[in-house]
């Protein structure tokens, strides 16, 4: 199969520079001419999909070379961008920064070659003006396999500082297809782990995307950008899909004004959503559908029991820390996963979940699941980790490997049960997490579509507990 879907990279010398408002804007400035935009991000990162759903209307979806491997990057992207009429890609860090001491593995770049996509290169441009040549020059010269087609300068002080900015880039042959001024930057708030994700911010996010778009709209040349999108290359690998991966008849479709479709025998897997628990990938529940189960999510802010029927519970990643005194105060909810776990029915936790399913957060009750304490810390953990499952459990049978992705300010003490989760290689190694019973709760963000068999595992479990 050839995906020729129009595509472009939005990448940037380094964090910081802008990448988030101009792929954000991008996109809603794409949709608001009413083309379907497929929205997308390198790398792990759980929070700026969110602003890129709402952009653009559409599911917002990683795609990670070190979580997934570089041959699910295409598939992954074919599935998302399947009848769209343009595909914006959000880079991460800065374009060549990739997975700690594996050369350009999962870097922006990286993706950018795997998509064949040219990379637009978004400049902060507020202490420069001769000297952006060199910088632009070095990064389109860098790797001649990285299609640098365009650059748009941000934070742009005045009329004459553009001109200067502009003179210099001609020498270096490289177009300039947006200037955002200085004065015009967008508010968006952010915390210890990074931006306030959507769910938590309502009307305030939907004003935030609007105005990166007038931003974009305003500074950027819309027709040039989409000329370079449409000059991407064909791309040629088969769209990833959720059946496929598991050998599976698809499920049934839900039609969006209607009751969601029941299994054939009505197993029910509940997973946490709301602004608590925001962070988890599309694919996740189109694994669990395809495997079998009718996917129901519920808000632990809100629900006081769990979905009916409720047969496997999922709890991925968020902010319990930011809405500990509430998830504590939910006392009737903590007791339901408390007597679901305790039935040995599967539950599959990872970090936020974990802390959920801890004894206390900060002093505060939590689940009791597990019988350790979790509370904020002040050293921030981060990167790719190498994982081996230590022993069997509900979703991996010992032995199997694993990549994923820590990113927290949290401690959980014991950092590992009886039966840990993982051996983690981090750089140092050591043991991770808990299983017990049907329980598998870590710290580890892993990405189930490079694992496929961990959703029919899960769903196998909650079918015969």
């Amino acid at each position: 199969m050839v995906t020729d879907v129009p595509r472009l990279v939005i990448a940037a010398p380094s964090s910081g520079s802008g990448k988030t408002t101009v792929a954000t804007g991008l996109m809603a400035a794409f949709a608001a001419r009413g083309l379907a935009v497929s929205p997308h991000k390198v790398g792990p990162d759980y929070i700026d999909p969110g602003y890129h759903a709402l952009a653009t209307g559409r599911t917002g979806r990683n795609l990670d070379a070190y979580l997934c491997g570089p041959e699910l990057v295409g598939p992954l992207f074919a599935h998302g961008a399947r009848g769209c009429d343009v595909a914006v890609v959000e880079g991460v860090m800065g374009m060549f920064d990739g997975a700690a001491g594996e050369g350009e593995l999962a870097s922006t770049a990286h993706v950018a070659k795997l998509l064949r996509a040219p990379v637009v290169l978004v400049v902060d441009a507020s202490s420069q003006s001769r000297s952006v040549a060199a910088l632009v020059h070095g990064f389109a010269s860098w790797d001649p396999e990285v299609r640098v087609g365009g650059v748009i300068l941000n934070k742009v002080a005045s009329d004459r500082h553009e001109e200067l900015l502009r003179e210099s880039l001609d020498q270096a042959g490289v177009p300039v297809l947006g200037v955002l001024r200085r004065t015009a930057q967008v508010d968006m708030p952010s915390r210890h782990l990074g931006l306030v994700p959507v769910a938590e911010r309502n009307a305030a996010a939907v004003e935030a995307v609007a105005a990166m778009a007038a931003q974009v709209e305003r500074g950027c040349d819309l027709e040039a950008l989409m000329g370079l999108a449409r000059s991407a290359g064909a791309l040629s690998c088969a769209a990833w899909s959720a059946a496929g991966a598991l050998g599976a008849a698809p499920p049934v479709p839900r039609r969006p004004e209607g009751p969601r479709p029941q299994t054939p025998d009505g197993l029910k897997v509940a997973v946490a959503g709301g602004p608590a628990f925001t962070f988890s990938y599309a694919e996740h529940a189109e694994l669990l559908a395809a495997a079998g189960a009718e996917v129901v999510p519920f808000d632990p802010l809100r629900d006081e029991q769990l979905p009916d029927g409720t047969r496997g519970l999922v709890i991925g990643g968020g902010f319990p820390e930011v809405y500990a005194a509430e998830l504590s105060a939910n006392e009737p909810l903590r007791k339901a996963v408390t007597a679901l776990a305790e039935s040995g029915a599967p539950v599959a936790a990872e970090c936020a979940g974990l802390l959920y399913l801890c004894r206390e957060l900060d002093g505060l009750p939590m689940c009791g699941v597990i019988d350790a304490s979790a509370r904020m810390s002040e050293r921030l953990t981060l990167g790719y980790r190498d994982a081996v499952a230590v022993g069997d459990s509900a979703l991996a049978p010992a032995g199997t490997r694993m990549r994923g992705h820590e990113f927290h300010r949290t401690a959980v003490e014991p950092g590992a049960g009886a039966a840990p989760a993982w051996g983690v290689r981090a750089p140092e190694r050591r043991l991770e997490g808990f299983v017990q019973r049907g329980v598998h709760a870590s710290y580890l963000h892993t990405h189930w579509a490079s694992e496929p068999g961990v959703a029919r595992r899960f769903v196998e479990r909650c079918r015969t507990s």
